[in-house]
């Protein structure tokens, strides 16, 4: 797909920083629409149904956390790219920033050719994921299309970032997954989070699956086993 048949909705209050990422984005041939606040990014997403949306955090009417948990609550959005473009770089806004369904987290100032890398790669990997929508093991059913997970026919509703997770451990049932890794695949390799966040996604899914399910290798990683 080329990129003009791809568009990006860029949300931030500021106007010089939205032309600054419209004008590097069109370069690309991307197809770019701005909105100031969150309010207008609910509209505008609606209105043109994006590929990926660019998200500031501090902004007037509705904050970004806000807006990405509405966004991940409208149907058709379960599957939509949404990465933070922010300044505020502690590990409890990044965390709550993933806790919500961001796929990617990335700092301000940041340079247009790192920009332009990000969103590229943060696409790519998203198309090379979807290609393989449907997982079955044992009582566990993993449905990546309808976003819908169910273990012994109990539906879950799980937020983007555990749902990857689960789907990655899932992929390959047996196989003991790095942390590193864990996270080059679920958060990308330039995405900066607290250490303890995939512990944190861990422990939630245990919770909503049962203890047994996601084992840890001490030292090492993760794997799933039934």
């Amino acid at each position: 797909m080329s990129n003009s048949n791809l568009s990006i909705l860029v949300v931030d209050d500021e106007p010089d920083i939205l032309e600054f990422i419209k004008y590097n984005l069109e370069k690309e041939d991307f197809h770019v629409v701005l909105a100031e606040n969150g309010l207008e990014a609910l509209k505008k997403a609606e209105e043109i149904k994006p590929n990926l949306v660019l998200l500031d955090i501090m902004m007037p009417e509705m904050d970004g956390i806000e807006t990405c948990r509405q966004l991940r609550s409208l149907l058709g959005y379960k599957d939509t790219l949404i990465a933070f473009l922010t300044a505020r770089n502690e590990d409890f806004t990044q965390i709550a920033a993933f806790d919500v369904g961001a796929d990617d987290y990335i700092n301000k100032p940041i340079k247009p050719r790192l920009l332009l890398s990000r969103v590229k790669a943060l696409l790519r990997r998203h198309a090379e994921e979807n290609q393989t929508n449907l997982i079955e093991i044992g009582g566990l059913k993993i449905d990546r299309e309808r976003f819908i997970v169910s273990i012994d026919d109990r539906e879950l509703v799980l937020p983007r970032k555990e749902f990857e997770l689960l789907f990655l451990l899932a992929s390959k049932a047996g196989k003991v997954f790095k942390r590193e890794e864990i996270l080059n695949k679920i958060w990308g390799k330039e995405v900066i989070v607290g250490d303890r966040t995939i512990d944190v996604h861990i422990r939630k899914l245990r919770e909503k699956l049962g203890d047994t399910i996601i084992k840890t290798v001490k030292g090492i990683g993760y794997k799933l086993d039934l």
